[in-house]
C-alpha cells in the first residue's frame, strides 16, 4: 500500500513538474534570445537615427563616432558596425566576429544602411543560465515531491497497519480490541465498523457459551442419574443377558457424556495467549494424571525432556492436547507410550512426539484422522480435530508423522534465548516475604 501511494504521488509530481518545467525552459530561452535580438535592433535603430541627423546637419560620419557607439566605455565590446552612406564610402568600426552572432540591419529614409553585429555568446550564456536555474528548480520540486510522497504515505499507511492489527486482534479472539482514530474519515469508518463487529462477535460468543453451559448442565444431570440407574441394574441383575445389556447401555451413556464434554470444550476455545511454558512441568502434571491408569492397564508411560528449553504456548492448551494424545494411546494403542520433547534443527523450534507400540492408524484413515467425526474405534471423532485446532491457536501444529505404530508430533516455537528467564532476570538472592518469594 505504501509503495503504491509513493508511486502515485511521485508520478503525479513528476508529470506536473515536467509539463510545467520543460515548456518554461523552452519559452524562457526563446524570450531571452528575443530580448537580446531586440537590444541589437534597438542599438542599430538609435545609431541610424544619429547618422541620419548628422547628415542632415552637414556633419561628418567617421569611425570615431561609430567606436563611441560600439564601445562607449572603452572596454572592448565584441560588436561590429557597418554604416553605408549614399554618396560616400562605408564606415566600419569594431572587431570582426565569428559565428554565432546576432545582427540587425536598419535602412533610413535617406538611404543610409546601418548593420549592427554582436557576439551571441552573451545571449547563449544567459539562455544556459536560465535553463540551469529552471532545471535546478525542477529537481528541487521533484525532491520535494518525493519527500511529500514519503511523508504522505506514512500518514496513510500507518493507520492501515493499525487497522490490520485491529482486525488481527479481533480474528485472534480479542473482540474488544481498539485503536485510536487516525483522522482519515474512510479509515475511521472501517475501524468503527470493526469495533461494532467485535462487539457483535463478543455478544454472540457469550450467548453461545451460555447456551453450551446451560445445555451441558441440563444434559449432564439426567445422564448422571441414568448412569447410576444402569450401574444398579448391572449390579443387581439376575441374568447375564440383562447385565450385558446394562453394560452396553452404560457405555453408550459414557460415550454421550464424552461427546458433550468435547463439544463444551470446543465452545470454550478462544485465541489462547502464548507464554513461556516449561515442558517438564507439563510432563509432570500429565504423569500424575495418567500414570495410575497406565499401571492398571499393565502398560508403561515414559516422559523424556531432551530439549530442556521453554516453549511459547498456552499451558492449558498444551496440557489438553497432550492429554488427548495420551488418552488415545491408552485406549487404542499398545506397549509403552513415550512422550519425548526434542529440540529442532534450529534453535527456534521444539517438537513433542507421542508414540506407542500398538497397531497404529489404519491406512484408509491416515488422511482423515483429523477430520471432524472420523474415528476408527466408534468414538465421537472430536478429540483429535479439537486438539489440532487448539494447537493452531497458539501458533503450533499437530501432525501424524508415522501411522504404524502411531506417532503424533506437536511442533511449537521455542522461547528465544534473549528472553530466557535467567537472562531477563539473572539469578540472585531469593528473599522470602510471607508466602511469596522474590528473586533479586
Amino acid at each position: 500500500m505504501r509503495s503504491r501511494v509513493i508511486k502515485m504521488i511521485a508520478t503525479a509530481v513528476t508529470v506536473a513538474v515536467l509539463l510545467l518545467g520543460i515548456p518554461s525552459v523552452v519559452i524562457g530561452g526563446i524570450l531571452v534570445w528575443q530580448s537580446e535580438e531586440n537590444q541589437v535592433r534597438s542599438h542599430a535603430q538609435s545609431l541610424a537615427n544619429t547618422v541620419e541627423r548628422r547628415i542632415h546637419d552637414g556633419e561628418s560620419v567617421d569611425e570615431s563616432l561609430l567606436r563611441r557607439w560600439v564601445d562607449p566605455k572603452g572596454k572592448g565590446n565584441s560588436s561590429h558596425v557597418t554604416v553605408s552612406l549614399p554618396n560616400a564610402p562605408s564606415v566600419v568600426a569594431g572587431e570582426g566576429l565569428s559565428n554565432p552572432n546576432l545582427s540587425s540591419t536598419v535602412v533610413t529614409s535617406s538611404g543610409v544602411v546601418v548593420r549592427w553585429e554582436t557576439s551571441a555568446k552573451s545571449a547563449i550564456l544567459k539562455v544556459l543560465t536560465l535553463s540551469l536555474v529552471l532545471a535546478t528548480g525542477m529537481i528541487a520540486s521533484l525532491l520535494a515531491g518525493w519527500w511529500l510522497a514519503l511523508r504522505g504515505s506514512r500518514q496513510i499507511s500507518a493507520p492501515l497497519i493499525y487497522l490490520a492489527a485491529q482486525a488481527e486482534q479481533i480474528g485472534s479472539g480479542q473482540v474488544r480490541a481498539s485503536v485510536k482514530p487516525s483522522g482519515i474519515e474512510e479509515i475511521d469508518l472501517v475501524q468503527a465498523e470493526l469495533v461494532r463487529t467485535g462487539e457483535r462477535m463478543a455478544a454472540r460468543l457469550a450467548a453461545e457459551r451460555q447456551f453450551a453451559a446451560n445445555a451441558s448442565h441440563q444434559l449432564r444431570t439426567p445422564l448422571t442419574a441414568l448412569s447410576m440407574r444402569l450401574e444398579e441394574i448391572e449390579l443387581f441383575a439376575e441374568t447375564d443377558d440383562l447385565r450385558k445389556e446394562a453394560r452396553v447401555c452404560l457405555e453408550q451413556v459414557e460415550r454421550l457424556t464424552g461427546v458433550i464434554n468435547d463439544l463444551l470444550n470446543a465452545t470454550k476455545q478462544t485465541g489462547a495467549q502464548k507464554e513461556a511454558v516449561d515442558v517438564l512441568e507439563v510432563f509432570n502434571q500429565q504423569r500424575e494424571e495418567w500414570e495410575e491408569a497406565f499401571n492398571q492397564a499393565g502398560r508403561e508411560l515414559v516422559f523424556t525432556d531432551e530439549a530442556a528449553q521453554p516453549v511459547l504456548a498456552d499451558r492449558s492448551v498444551l496440557a489438553q492436547v497432550l492429554a488427548t494424545l495420551i488418552e488415545n494411546s491408552l485406549r487404542y494403542g499398545g506397549g509403552t507410550t513415550r512422550v519425548v520433547c526434542r529440540a529442532g534443527s534450529s534453535s527456534r523450534g521444539v517438537f513433542i512426539v507421542v508414540s506407542d507400540e500398538g497397531q497404529g492408524v489404519r491406512e484408509e484413515l491416515e488422511d482423515l484422522i483429523f477430520d471432524q467425526g472420523v474415528s476408527g474405534h466408534g468414538s465421537s471423532g472430536i478429540g483429535l480435530p479439537l486438539a489440532r485446532d487448539l494447537m493452531a491457536t497458539v501458533g503450533g501444529r499437530l501432525e501424524l508423522t508415522n501411522p504404524r505404530p502411531a506417532e503424533f508430533t506437536i511442533s511449537l516455537a521455542a522461547l528465544p534465548k534473549s528472553l530466557a528467564p535467567d537472562i531477563v532476570m539473572p539469578k540472585g538472592a531469593v528473599v522470602s516475604v510471607g508466602r511469596r518469594r522474590r528473586r533479586f
